[in-house]
């Protein structure tokens, strides 16, 4: 028995791919209207393969400390967006509810979004921050490369300035190889 999705935009988050992109994941993302990348992309080559599985789908994607001039020409270190009436802040580091990184820490006091997306930690992490009145999400890391045990991304669905139908998916252990089935 499969489950119907609420309708709205399906979005599939990534993050810290690290110049990697695991052969599972077109299947993982086929069913999104749209790839987000928070950052620590590790070569063009990465965005340059999602855009070549998916052309027809918008790629918001911002760049991470390890990400080279090429990346920072072509990609923000923030995106500030609304999407279908909820306001989405992604950043590669954010910190984490509620101990969050200096750097943005007042601008998240001065106008949190509805939904703040981070990577960099690479550790899957979902959840509510009740003093801010935001979602905070982090995929944690899908590359191959980091502390992390297991590649992780998430996927959701904007709708109606809701937020539902949260998944993660495991893509397996962080050192092993994918098959392509």
């Amino acid at each position: 028995m499969s489950a119907t999705l609420a309708p709205g935009r399906r979005i599939g988050l990534l993050s810290d791919t690290h110049g990697w992109l695991d052969p599972r994941l077109r299947t993982h993302l086929a069913s999104c209207d749209e790839v987000w990348h928070a950052g620590d992309i590790g070569g063009l080559q990465v965005t340059d393969e999602l855009r070549s599985w998916f052309p027809e789908k918008p790629l918001r994607a911002i760049v991470g400390n390890i990400d080279d001039a090429a990346a920072r020409r072509a990609f923000p270190t923030d995106l500030r967006f609304e999407l279908d009436g909820v306001r989405v802040w992604i950043t590669h580091i954010g910190g984490r509810p509620p101990r969050y990184d200096r750097a943005i820490v007042q601008a998240l006091r001065d106008d949190p979004p509805t939904l703040f997306v981070c990577g960099h930690s690479h550790i899957c992490l979902v959840k509510f921050d009740e003093a801010l009145n935001m979602l905070y999400m982090n995929p944690g890391a899908c590359g191959r490369h980091g502390w992390h045990q297991m590649r992780t991304m998430l996927r959701f669905t904007v709708a109606a300035g809701q937020l539902k139908d949260l998944e993660v998916v495991e893509l397996g252990k962080r050192g092993g190889v994918a098959s392509t089935e």
